[in-house]
């Protein structure tokens, strides 16, 4: 199995002395694979400008960046030589999804599921959107959709959905749902943040029209994101930089103003100077997970995730938060919340205490949060604190064992006692 960076990092405890960290926070920045880390070392003496030069540092540094979007195209089943598909570099999946709501036809139509992440929620606020209440089963969601565009006036329309919730772990079932979206004339965009970690991604057998997914959740915290998919709304659309690389020619008009020529490729919407080493430390991660095979990774992950969720269904005062309830297919991504105590309490103390690095908060997914726990807006939490929240554990493909089972046993230790007036 792969290893990350920081497995072994000593931290400094509460108490004094200090203890390997155990970093169970990765559904918000996974730790960089050691073998992205040494394709990165390899590459930086090499390193030059992409598309701006003539020299051998810049001609191979140009190279490299093409040819890790072809390795990204591939990750995804798609066809690199297609001409009516795009691999597009961006900052994170953030910024695909604005870059995608910037392309978006005048008059689109935009479907979202309040339970989505804020990435994939609020992007479309200048668009006509329909946000469609949380479903209780995923065949609930397809159900929730399908009314919501029989019901939608003719015109351009976009579902936007994600793979795995960053929440709950749960999957969705995102072929159905791009079925009846494609059946009333909807294009679809998948936020895969949270899902290409765990599981392969292929757009193909998916059906989905574009994919947005982050480098720094696919161990590659080196600043590079991903929007790839159809290329038509993307070639049409005005730059989402207007800067050089997006432009083939600058002229100026005897009126003073300019004529500018856009490229028709990717590189409409990547002006500037590329992230070549992130868009090459994304690449190296998927190449690592291709050759490691998603079914490995899956079983072990699945194996990690059982001996969790065993450990906190044996602890009454826990709260496992689902939507889709305890049989729902999910990723390594659990949230809870605990009787007496609040959400970052417990996560301090999991960290003082422990040397454990977990999440507390609302995940950047407020609906949802409010939708699992019956929270009104702004109302007030258990505890008075203004907010209900959880706390969100989470891993990957470099976590072991003892990790794990060390979270069971401070969690099992901490809801035995008193959080010493923190309600």
């Amino acid at each position: 199995m792969l290893s990350v960076l920081g497995a072994d990092v000593p931290v400094p405890l509460a108490g004094g002395g200090e203890r390997a960290y155990a970093a169970l926070d990765q559904a918000a920045s996974a730790p960089a694979l050691v073998r992205v880390w040494e394709d990165v070392a390899a590459y930086a003496p090499y390193y030059g400008s992409v598309h701006r030069g003539a020299g051998h540092l810049s001609r191979l540094s140009t190279e490299l960046f093409e040819q890790s979007r072809v390795t990204v195209a591939g990750f995804l089943g798609i066809d690199a030589d297609d001409p009516d598909r795009q691999v597009v570099f961006t900052r994170s999946t953030t910024d695909s999804l604005n870059l995608l709501a910037r392309a978006l036809p005048a008059g689109t139509r935009v479907f979202v599921f309040e339970t989505e992440h804020h990435a994939s929620l609020l992007p479309w606020r200048d668009h006509d959107t329909v946000v469609l209440d949380a479903p209780d089963s995923p065949s609930r969601a397809v159900e929730l959709l399908d009314r919501a565009l029989a019901e939608a006036p003719p015109g351009p329309r976009l579902l936007c959905v994600t793979g795995a919730s960053n929440v709950t772990g749960e999957l969705w079932p995102v072929a159905e749902l791009t079925e009846v979206a494609h059946r009333h004339g909807a294009r679809v965009v998948l936020d895969a943040a949270q899902l290409v970690p765990h599981h392969r991604v292929d757009v193909g057998r998916l059906g989905v029209d574009w994919v947005a997914f982050s480098g720094h959740k696919l161990y590659a915290p080196f600043g590079a994101g991903v929007l790839a998919g159809r290329a038509d709304w993307l070639r049409a659309a005005e730059p989402y930089l207007a800067g050089g690389g997006a432009s083939r020619g600058v002229e100026r008009r005897p009126d003073g103003g300019l004529d500018v020529r856009w490229q028709e490729s990717a590189a409409r919407h990547e002006a500037g100077s590329p992230n070549v080493i992130g868009a090459y430390a994304l690449a190296s991660a998927c190449r690592a997970l291709t050759d490691v095979g998603f079914e490995r990774i899956a079983a072990r992950e699945q194996r990690l995730l059982a001996r969790l969720r065993r450990g906190l269904a044996d602890l009454p005062e826990v709260r496992v938060l689902s939507l889709f309830g305890p049989d729902a297919e999910r990723v390594g991504v659990v949230s809870f919340v605990v009787d007496g105590w609040s959400s970052g309490r417990l996560a301090d103390a999991l960290s003082a205490e422990w040397a454990i690095g977990v999440r507390a908060g609302l995940f950047c997914a407020h609906p949802l949060l409010r939708a699992l726990l019956g929270a009104a807006p702004g109302g007030a939490g258990e505890c008075g604190g203004g907010e209900l929240d959880a706390v969100r554990v989470s891993f990957g493909v470099g976590t072991p064992d003892e990790h794990v089972d060390r979270f069971v046993r401070a969690v099992r230790e901490l809801v035995g006692r008193s959080p010493g007036g923190d309600c």
